[in-house]
């Protein structure tokens, strides 16, 4: 049975990603800072608990997973704070670019020769601010710009080994991601993307022909609409100082 590892299994983009996945006959490898609220069980789901953004947690990944196996890396964990630059702390700006660009780098160095031998994928899940200047999101766009241009650089180094590596770059997405933000998708459903329209996507793209890469997609919503949080709501969503 083939592996495919994906970080930030136990929910969002992870999540339906690890669970298209299983519904494809994948043994899933989810790594997550916590599962306490993750309410896939399936029996082919591995739940390793890790913080990425500590390197020896990230380091002991290697050993605790069969190598020989792995198939696909999926690299959706990530973090977003925003605000004036200069606003924010210093914790926070190392906590993006450990978890949005760090450890994608380090997890692909770690499985990268069994994933280039078994000619297989990684997925990057990106931002459209990747692509574009994020208002009060500088820290957070460079974080996902490095990325996608690692993952670009990256199939150019190993695609002679079969290795495809595809960043998905969505906009607005409908996951916990803005549960601590001063900003969340508008109720419109055409304002947002779901979790599942990514795992769709990355279903298709590991059932195209062999030979064609799709090494880039930007996934944006019909609509564009956010909408600000209450001011009472928004102290309780500050991360503390």
């Amino acid at each position: 049975m083939k592996n495919a590892i994906v970080t930030g299994a136990s929910s969002g983009i992870g999540l339906a990603c690890a669970t298209r996945l299983l519904q494809m006959g994948y043994k899933v490898i989810g790594v997550s800072r916590d599962f306490s609220k993750c309410e896939c069980d399936h029996h082919n789901f591995v739940h390793l608990t890790c913080d990425l953004t500590q390197r020896e947690q990230l380091l002991a990944l290697q050993h605790k997973i069969d190598k020989a196996n792995t198939y696909i890396l999926i690299n959706a964990a990530g973090v977003g704070h925003f605000a004036p630059h200069e606003a924010l702390h210093v914790e926070q700006i190392e906590e993006i670019i450990a978890l949005n660009l760090t450890a994608p780098l380090i997890l692909s160095k770690l499985f990268l020769k069994p994933l280039k031998q078994n000619s297989g994928y990684i997925f990057n899940i990106g931002s459209i601010s990747a692509r574009q200047p994020a208002l009060f999101g500088a820290a957070y766009g460079a974080s996902k710009a490095g990325l996608q241009h690692f993952g670009l650089s990256l199939f150019k180094e190993a695609r002679k080994s079969g290795l495809k590596v595809v960043n998905i770059e969505p906009d607005i997405t409908n996951t916990n991601f803005f549960d601590t933000l001063r900003f969340h998708p508008a109720e419109d459903p055409q304002c947002y993307i779901e979790p599942d329209d990514i795992a769709q996507i990355v279903a298709d793209t590991l059932t195209m022909r062999t030979g064609t890469v799709i090494t880039n997609i930007t996934v944006e919503p019909q609509k564009f609409k956010l909408e600000k949080r209450p001011h009472q709501e928004e102290k309780r969503c500050k991360k503390p100082q």
